[in-house]
């Protein structure tokens, strides 16, 4: 198979564990190299099955998913007990601007092309049990969610259903997070920056949607805001609060919510 890319280098399988394979791309978007965290199932004659795409909040990279969480171990149990179909997870950096991109282009770098078809593309050049066929998910945890949100609604033609965890809804929610300033994210995209504007202004386009917040997660008043505020226009999504903060063993209980959401579209 012909690369798009110009080098490309994934882990040796005499060395991976627990169904974890590791890519490394070189590519434009990022202006050097960027990694993805995969997790394949281990079964066999599989076949154009789906890849979801999970996107990792500050501080993270793409090793944090499954390091922090387990969600690959999570997603085998769950699939051994047919609770969920096989599916690849790829789980990227967000290209490791300072304490995260957001998942937007800026400053000369495009975070939002690198997830949206560089990672698909080397997933799809890397793991033979995908294909151009693959239905494509797409998910995330705080700054994760907010991208998963995002860019599933802004790339509705391509992904199927979208889910998120403890999402914040505008990248002014960012100095929560980050040392970074506030204007580095927001570069004359009003309506892309906010995603109740970006749902209303795609509302006849959006795919099938999810999120929740913990209770006592600092970002709860603002998923409530934006349920009610897609309630109010009519649009069609599925919010839910369950106890907990914004830590891990919040997004490691509730990333089953989201797999088995998505497991109900395939």
């Amino acid at each position: 198979m012909n690369s798009k890319f110009r080098t490309t280098e994934i882990s040796n399988p005499e060395y991976e564990c627990n169904n974890l394979r590791f890519i490394t791309v070189k590519t434009p978007n990022l202006k050097g190299r960027g990694d993805v965290c995969v997790f394949v199932p281990p079964f066999k004659n599989l076949k154009d099955i789906p890849i979801v795409t999970l996107l990792h909040g500050v501080y993270g990279s793409a090793w944090i998913w499954s390091q922090k969480a387990g969600v690959h171990l999570t997603a085998l149990k769950m699939m051994e007990q047919g609770l969920i179909k096989p599916m690849v997870i790829a789980m990227p950096s967000d290209g490791l601007w300072g304490d995260g991109s957001a998942y937007l282009p800026h400053h000369n770098y495009n975070f939002e092309s690198w997830i949206v078809n560089d990672v698909i593309d080397v997933v799809r050049e890397n793991i033979s049990c995908v294909s151009n066929k693959s239905d494509l998910f797409i998910a995330g945890l705080s700054m994760g969610g907010y991208g998963a949100l995002r860019l599933g609604v802004k790339y509705h033609d391509r992904y199927k259903a979208i889910s998120s965890h403890s999402s914040l809804t505008n990248t002014n929610q960012m100095h929560l997070f980050v040392e970074e300033k506030e204007s580095d994210y927001f570069k004359n995209r009003e309506v892309e920056n906010d995603l109740f504007e970006l749902m209303k202004r795609n509302k006849e386009m959006l795919p099938s949607i999810r999120f929740d917040c913990g209770k006592a997660d600092l970002l709860i008043a603002y998923n409530r805001i934006l349920h009610d505020n897609l309630k109010n226009i009519g649009v069609k999504h599925s919010y839910q609060e369950f106890e907990g903060k914004h830590e891990w063993s919040y997004w490691q209980e509730h990333i089953k919510d989201t797999l088995i959401f998505f497991n109900s579209l395939i």
